[in-house]
């Protein structure tokens, strides 16, 4: 049986000849994110020295970058988020909406990621606040975690937001709980033509503002008159909220969260073979009713569209707004259970956490008789690697 093929095996093997061939157009955040997948549970980010104490195995356990594109370094973070959602949770469905830009908004936000994807967010955000406080759709105000994800299946660029919604809310004079219709929570119809037009109102804004930038074969749009063009076509086409059918309760809620809150653009279980220059791996084409298939591409290809999902410095990707905003959290979410009459929830919080650990939560069984692994020593990180920083 062939070994387990790796991202970061990937990144060791042709990422030296790709920074090579793409020097003029590589970005520091790129360079930062190979170097920390490559480096990755390696003897360049040092580690300790244990052993088990029952068969005396000795190993070494080198360190995780934990770098928020890291396929093998997402487990402790979603753990500990999740861990902090578990006190937020009300017993009432949850519903899961996508907003999703066109391909030619898409074109856009490539040039100008953290802009356009502000603005994605806000849109988003207002869009959902909106419809629901008009009383003829739910008249409540609401909460949403909004998680964005910029890739398909096929790891094109596929800018598009994940929200999580409780399926109603404190009603707008704050008295009472008003729940949605079951199995329903807003009409995507009448959502995706405010997000539209909320969207290319900010966009329009940016580039009045000055802070869009244009280059390649789209130039052109640094023209007013074919930046409204754009702006017309944008408007007159469909855009897509996409509703999928709710929760049944709070309980799936934490875990299907996990699945998207700390996912990377490929997982390495999606990854089959490495070998003779190309990669292939196993994607779901949702164009033909989410059939299996299997890609090859050249490695310099399959980096390429891995960075192409790089997030920009300092750019949070999950966030939470209405009565799940940070600042308002701890108040309202009280007066949610005091309009359900539920209790809160014990918290998945310990008071006072153990430190983070740098390595996985394996390491700490012996793979040979499955007996305890004791610490033995630090092995120091060579003085040559420095650390990077990185932002979820």
């Amino acid at each position: 049986m062939p070994a387990a093929v790796e991202v970061a095996d990937i990144f060791r093997r042709h990422g030296e000849a790709y920074r090579r061939d793409h020097a003029g157009h590589l970005g520091r955040v790129e360079r930062r994110v190979m170097a920390a997948i490559e480096a990755c549970r390696t003897a360049r980010l040092g580690g300790h020295a244990e052993r088990c104490a029952d068969c005396g195995l000795i190993r070494i356990a080198y360190n995780s970058c934990r770098n928020r594109h890291c396929p093998k370094c997402q487990g402790a973070s979603r753990a500990e988020w999740l861990a902090a959602r578990k006190a937020e949770l009300l017993p009432v469905p949850y519903f899961h909406l996508v907003f999703t830009l066109p391909s030619a908004t898409a074109e856009i936000a490539f040039h100008n990621n953290p802009v356009v994807y502000a603005i994605l967010f806000k849109a988003a955000a207002e869009t959902l606040r909106t419809i629901a406080a008009n009383p003829k759709h739910l008249g409540a105000q609401v909460g949403a975690v909004a998680v964005l994800h910029s890739w398909g299946q096929n790891l094109h660029y596929h800018p598009h937001v994940h929200c999580i919604v409780p399926g109603g809310g404190p009603s707008l004079d704050g008295t009472r709980w008003v729940a949605c219709r079951p199995g329903f929570f807003l009409p995507v119809r009448v959502l995706s033509r405010l997000f539209r037009r909320l969207f290319l109102g900010e966009l329009q804004a940016a580039y009045v503002g000055g802070r869009l930038g244009f280059f390649g074969e789209l130039a052109a749009l640094a023209r007013p008159a074919a930046f409204a063009n754009r702006l017309a076509a944008l408007r007159r086409q469909e855009w897509v909220v996409y509703a999928k059918p709710p929760f049944g309760g709070p309980s799936p809620v934490l875990a299907y969260l996990g699945r998207y809150t700390h996912r990377v653009a490929i997982a390495n279980s999606r990854l089959v073979a490495a070998e003779d220059g190309q990669v292939a791996f196993r994607w779901r084409d949702w164009r033909h009713h989410g059939k299996a298939k299997l890609m090859v591409l050249a490695a310099d290809e399959f980096i390429r569209r891995f960075l192409l999902h790089s997030l920009p410095d300092g750019f949070h990707r999950i966030r939470h707004y209405g009565f799940l905003a940070n600042r308002e959290r701890t108040d309202k979410l009280a007066l949610c259970r005091r309009l359900l009459a539920a209790a809160a929830p014990a918290s998945g919080r310990d008071p006072d956490p153990p430190p983070r650990p740098s390595t996985p939560a394996a390491s700490e069984t012996c793979p040979c008789c499955g007996g305890a692994m004791v610490r033995l020593g630090i092995v120091p990180r060579p003085a040559s690697c420095r650390p990077w920083r990185d932002t979820s």
